[in-house]
């Protein structure tokens, strides 16, 4: 079926009004080597918000016509679009938030390629040159204003939730902004955008200007288009470094119900907090879901004491179907946190002090080679476990919705996962729950798995 779509020519407000001959070439050139197309799919994936598609490949099929270039003038810069998304338009003009995203894409689509590639100041093969690359990433995009008081709350969970799900991530929020939090997401529907719009109006009601932070990165954008309600958004040149300025950025997580993407999360912060240098680290972790979510975090739950640990357990506390306490939770912790830190004279508003490892850090690309080589055994420390697992969640999340990882999957069949049996029986159970409870695809799709389990070799 053929899709309305909308031309139209708009121009920033801002910093980006003017830019550099050298700047606009890179974005100008279309051809190999240059960052047009990196701008096109982000550009393509912000103006597709509120349509229901988590294939990314599926959406660059959809519009391939679509285009956006940038016409470079004396006075300043304009784009130009070419068969857009209808939806991003209101009686023929951009939305506003998605007009501010546009441009938000364009200025770090401009610093990854300007300012960090090729850069020697960035040292991305050691981790503290990825920490650095972050926290610059960060400062660029005008995210790490000084902060008195740590209040800034991640959200994890799905893109494609119930909508008791979804109505239980809006009232999390709202009771956090009616006690002054902010608010931290993926940027994109479900999980991501309900505790926003939740802690809008709990900020409206106590005169609050909150902030609503979304980070994300071009394989997922297409899957988790950002949602309007965000008003920071940040584009990460990869799945790691977007994880890393979570938990650089964030004072404490909450975790909603999701699929293979929000256990990729919660294991990649787990194997972090694992680590012996973070053994004293307060930092508050909460799961949480209305009452019929409970079944998901028990296997989750489940889960971790079996492959993890005991001592992983302890790192976060599970609550059901109250909001309330689950803010009550999230304040005591802030709090924890802020005295620790003024004692270390740390920064409030970018946890230098928290130790993430290069295996956490380096990207993971998912092929049928890569996973088949992740090491998932117990003969080893269990935050080297911890991100092991974590990149064979993020395996599925791209056989499941990334561009590249559907056509890996198209060209040479199946993910094949290997390890020891007693983590591979629990891991295959845990994957099966998800299918069984449709948390690996949309409401209303039949799931297609993209691994299989064969255990040891």
């Amino acid at each position: 079926m053929p899709h309305e779509v909308v031309d139209a020519q708009i121009s920033p407000t801002g910093r980006l009004e003017v830019l550099s001959r050298a700047e606009a070439a890179s974005l100008l050139n279309g051809g190999h080597g240059g960052l047009h197309e990196l701008f096109r799919n982000c550009s393509l994936a912000v103006l597709n918000c509120g349509n229901e598609t988590d294939d990314g490949k599926q959406l660059l099929e959809r519009y391939s016509s679509f285009d956006i270039r940038m016409i470079s003038r004396e006075r300043g810069i304009k784009l130009d679009i070419n068969d857009a998304p209808a939806s991003a338009f209101v009686d023929g003009k951009m939305i506003t938030g998605i007009q501010e995203h546009l441009f938000a894409v364009l200025r770090d689509v401009i610093y990854l390629g300007d300012e960090i590639r090729g850069n020697p100041r960035f040292d991305l093969s050691t981790s503290d040159g990825v920490t650095d690359t972050v926290f610059h990433i960060l400062r660029n995009a005008g995210v790490l204003a000084p902060v008195s008081t740590p209040n800034l709350v991640v959200c994890w969970g799905g893109h494609s939730i119930s909508r008791e799900e979804y109505d239980y991530s809006k009232w999390v929020g709202y009771q956090l902004g009616l006690r002054g939090m902010d608010i931290c997401t993926g940027c994109g529907p479900g999980a991501m955008k309900g505790p926003m719009k939740g802690a809008a109006i709990g900020h409206a009601k106590q005169r609050h200007g909150g902030r609503y932070l979304g980070f994300t990165e071009p394989g997922i954008i297409a899957s988790e288009p950002p949602n309007p309600i965000c008003n920071g958004l940040v584009i990460f040149p990869d799945i790691e470094k977007r994880l890393e300025a979570f938990v650089r950025t964030g004072h404490g997580i909450i975790v909603f119900p999701g699929g293979v993407g929000t256990a990729e999360e919660i294991l990649y912060l787990l194997g972090i907090l694992l680590h012996p240098d973070n053994a004293d680290l307060p930092f508050p972790l909460v799961l949480t879901g209305p009452r019929s979510a409970e079944a998901y975090f028990r296997r989750i739950d489940q889960f971790v004491g079996e492959t993890l640990g005991v001592e992983a357990q302890r790192r976060y506390k599970i609550i059901i179907d109250n909001p309330e306490r689950v803010a009550r939770e999230l304040k005591t912790g802030l709090q924890l946190v802020r005295d620790f830190r003024k004692v270390r004279q740390d920064a409030y508003n970018f946890n230098w002090g928290i130790n993430i490892g290069d295996d956490f850090q380096q990207p993971f690309v998912a092929s049928h080679e890569t996973m088949r080589s992740l090491k998932l055994r117990r003969d080893q420390p269990k935050h080297r476990l911890a991100a092991d697992l974590r990149r064979a969640f993020s395996g599925l999340v791209a056989g499941n919705v990334k561009a590249d990882g559907i056509r890996e999957i198209e060209q040479h069949g199946v993910f094949e996962i290997y390890g020891e049996s007693a983590i591979m029986g629990p891991l295959d159970e845990l994957l099966s729950s998800f299918v069984e409870q449709r948390r690996m695809k949309l409401p209303g799709k039949e799931y297609n798995r993209c691994y299989r389990i064969v255990g040891d070799r």
